[in-house]
């Protein structure tokens, strides 16, 4: 192997190598400055809205499309959904404990 083409070799692995660290840096920087501020600013956005939305229970109102039971559920007494909350979601006769 003549000397130009061992040095030519060399070059190119020293090129390869450098442009592999720098990549790693510049993603390091970029998460640094960007992506850590980013999460931070959608974490302050969210607990903002957070504290400004009513968590008073909406006003019932009978659609009859709406919590049609065709057939019980198989848990429970079979009118609760799954993941029933009884401040958020209504019975098809409106919201327990609540005589309207």
């Amino acid at each position: 192997m003549s000397l130009s083409a061992l040095a030519a070799r060399r070059v190119l692995a020293a090129a390869s190598q450098s442009s592999h660290e720098g990549g790693a840096k510049q993603w390091k920087i970029l998460t640094i400055v960007l992506a850590f501020p980013g999460v931070a600013a959608c974490m302050l956005n969210a607990y903002m809205k957070g504290k400004e939305h009513s968590h008073e229970q909406g006003e019932f109102v009978p659609y009859s499309h709406l919590r049609i039971r065709t057939k019980r559920f198989p848990w429970g007494d079979g009118n609760h959904s799954l993941f029933h909350n009884p401040h958020t979601n209504a019975l098809p006769d409106g919201y327990e404990g609540h005589d309207h």
